[in-house]
């Protein structure tokens, strides 16, 4: 299910996008318009005859014409949401019925005034699904449309009828030899074709009395009126009806439906059985689709507006945070010169240990060394001790788990700062010094490092280094300054001993204790700040596989660490305020977010096929190019080489929808009340930290430089 679920949500997405870009004309429409033909296939009495064409019997096709002192207003291209219920109140007002020729699209996304012209006694006839021109289609592409279009009938007011318009239609004598084939193929469906011999031409907009005049007929002369109660304005419209009507009763005329007025049967079948829920179930599903669009549409959009704003916040501050610990003289207060204990937890790194250990070694801050062996079975604990460094001391324990083995680390650590690293992570010789310099501040509780991505020379390596720099180190830079600093990182920390005492030490209730206990200091009243210089080089996942299992971890536990500190939300003093800043944050742009990642690229795909192409391409270059400035000015912060944002673009297509994925896993397994243990990754040892001697256990051609 955890793989099965986000498939399924997004080939449900692209379906429900689909279905709302056929009922809005912009999948499977033809906007083609043939120009007029010859007419000698046409016959003589059909072209002078009446506009109502009845073509079921092919071999005696028949035109009838409108009885005197009979009005048929007709309506077409609706129903419209704005329009349609005007015009429908005029004809209620002065007791006229029309036929209303509405289409399959409008149909589906307003059933509830079809349903109404019905109800009030007004006849409806079919318009096509998306108004092509017929004279372009093959006769399964007509069959199509007129199923569809009485698909849509049914669903909204359960009937089927015999009636049909042909779009971009006139007067009968107007049939030509592309156009009278269709007709013909119209009657043998068992259907009436009604043209109109009055055309009043509002789709014009020509003035309320020009309107009248044209719809007017001459004399007493019976006639078919064409009018549009959608495809534009049509206040024009509403507005001469409510004076065409009255005018046109006091000169005798009756305003009726057209089999009405030929004294013809109903043109209504009513409908049962499984068509007619075929047809609810279609509408039903076009509902849906424009609701939950909407919604995401909505959803999109304030998340977007949510993100740019924090682009513009991190620009902002990450340039007033570098500005304020770069400026000369700055100081935390009096610089920390007493030594600290460096905990290093590992658990099977045999491939990682001997370099990690070694870059500590080249420390120019005084340290001691402590790992803790959490019951590895390849030998972890053996190589550190035959290294025979002076200052590393080798704790073992059962294999307990990683928060285990750091306060195992913390109960025998001999100074009162405490310095937490990963067993694959190395330390440039500053990088201690520049770590605790800020407890010089006695508000400071904990300091988070600079993380950086050693292997960074594949494809997935660089994404991974984007995001460490740009995602990681430019929110750092952010959260310091607005206090509510989410997570220490595991591969470079630092923390007072007193604000580890205070809190109960690393908590094994998460996934994420980096996060838990950052979280858990700051609602002590501790701050937290971030130590730009102390750079830490990590060997980041290398294979797809790898980095799922990673980012699986780390989002569950951020998600169990934000649910074990919600009652920060309400509380008061320093844990109400990161409640109400932190937490909100930390949920809106690591947790909810990213699960809208996935809309981009469907949107993106979306617009590419059926929308506006240039426009799509241009809307989702304009976010790139926000996004590359950010990761820019991120690089430039960190003095990265700009090289590897060559990937970016490619970053943000798939790198995005794994993360999705992952996130989406966690989802479920938090909602489902799954359980997830920890994932050991297969690590190489190949990162090194500049500055550092190489370790003699390694050739250069295995070693991966990373500067």
């Amino acid at each position: 299910m955890r793989y099965l679920l986000p498939v399924l949500i997004l080939v449900a997405l692209l379906a429900m996008l689909m279905l709302r870009g056929y009922v809005h004309s912009e999948i499977l429409a033809d906007h083609r318009v043939r120009p007029p033909a010859p007419t000698h296939q046409v016959p003589e009495e059909i072209l002078n005859g009446g506009p109502v064409i009845d073509a079921r019997d092919k071999a005696a096709p028949k035109a009838l014409s409108i009885p005197d002192r009979r009005l048929v207003l007709t309506f077409d291209d609706g129903p419209d949401p704005v329009w349609t219920p005007k015009v429908l109140d005029q004809l209620k007002q002065y007791d006229a019925h029309a036929v209303f020729f509405v289409t399959g699209t409008m149909t589906s996304r307003h059933p509830e005034l079809v349903e109404r012209m019905v109800r009030e006694g007004h006849e409806v006839g079919l318009h096509t699904f998306n108004h092509p021109d017929l004279s372009y289609q093959s006769t399964a592409r007509i069959d199509w449309e007129l199923s569809q279009n009485q698909l849509a009938l049914a669903g909204a007011a359960g009937i089927h009828t015999s009636l049909f318009r042909p779009p971009y239609s006139s007067f009968s004598d107007a049939l030509d030899d592309k156009s009278w084939p269709v007709t013909q193929y119209i009657g043998s469906r068992g259907y009436i074709t009604a043209f109109n011999n009055t055309d009043s031409e509002d789709w014009k907009r020509p003035g309320v009395d020009a309107i009248i005049k044209q719809a007017t007929p001459k004399g007493t002369s019976g006639s078919i009126v064409l009018m549009h109660d959608s495809g534009g304005n049509r206040s024009q419209t509403v507005e001469a009806l409510g004076r065409f009507l009255p005018q046109m009763k006091a000169r005798g005329y009756r305003f009726t439906n057209l089999t009405e007025a030929l004294d013809a049967p109903s043109a209504h079948t009513k409908v049962t059985g499984p068509e007619l829920w075929k047809g609810k179930a279609f509408v039903s599903a076009v509902a849906f689709s424009e609701n939950t669009t909407e919604v995401l549409v909505v959803g999109l959009a304030a998340i977007g507006v949510l993100v740019f704003a924090r682009f513009g916040l991190m620009l902002v501050l990450s340039f007033a945070h570098a500005r304020k610990v770069r400026r000369r003289g700055f100081s935390w207060g009096p610089a920390v010169t007493r030594p600290v204990s460096v905990l290093v937890p590992a658990y099977n790194e045999r491939e990682c240990i001997a370099n990690t250990v070694r870059s500590l070694t080249a420390s120019d801050h005084p340290i001691e060394v402590v790992v803790i062996d959490d019951g590895s079975t390849d030998g972890t604990a053996d190589i550190v001790e035959a290294m025979l460094l002076p200052g590393v001391r080798v704790l073992r324990q059962p294999n307990s788990g990683k928060p285990a083995a750091l306060n195992n680390g913390i109960r025998n650590a001999r100074y009162d700062i405490v310095v937490m690293m990963d067993g694959d992570t190395v330390f440039e010789p500053s990088t201690v010094r520049e770590l605790v310099q800020p407890f010089g501040d006695m508000r400071v509780g904990a300091v988070a490092g600079n993380a950086k991505v050693g292997n960074r020379d594949s494809l997935i390596g660089a994404w991974q280094h984007i995001e460490y720099v740009m995602g990681f180190n430019l929110d750092r830079r952010m959260y310091d300054l607005l206090g509510c600093m989410p997570t220490i990182p595991g591969a470079v920390g630092a923390f007072r001993r007193q604000a580890l005492d205070r809190v109960g030490g690393m908590s094994e209730d998460t996934l994420a204790e980096d996060t838990d206990i950052t979280m858990a200091i700051h609602r002590d009243g501790w701050r937290v700040v971030y130590a730009e210089r102390a750079r830490a080089w990590t060997e980041a996942p290398e294979t797809v596989q790898q980095l799922w299992s990673q980012r699986y971890r780390w989002s569950y536990g951020t998600m169990q660490a934000i649910w074990k500190h919600r009652g920060a939300l309400v509380e008061r003093g320093p844990s109400g305020r990161f409640g109400r800043v932190g937490l909100p944050l930390v949920s809106l742009f690591m947790v909810l977010a990213p699960l809208l990642a996935p809309l981009i690229d469907v949107f993106l795909l979306y617009g590419l096929v059926f929308g506006p192409t240039q426009k799509t391409i241009a809307a989702w270059l304009g976010v790139l190019a926000i996004q590359l400035v950010c990761a820019a000015y991120a690089f430039r912060l960190d003095r990265e080489r700009m090289l590897h944002l060559i990937s970016l673009p490619l970053q943000q297509l798939l790198y995005r929808q794994l993360m999705y994925v992952v996130l989406l896993q966690s989802w479920i397994t938090a909602l489902t009340g799954g359980r997830l243990r920890w994932q050991k990754l297969r690590r190489t040892g190949a990162v090194e930290a500049p500055g550092v001697i190489p370790s003699p256990r390694r050739s250069s051609e295995d070693r991966r430089p990373v500067a």
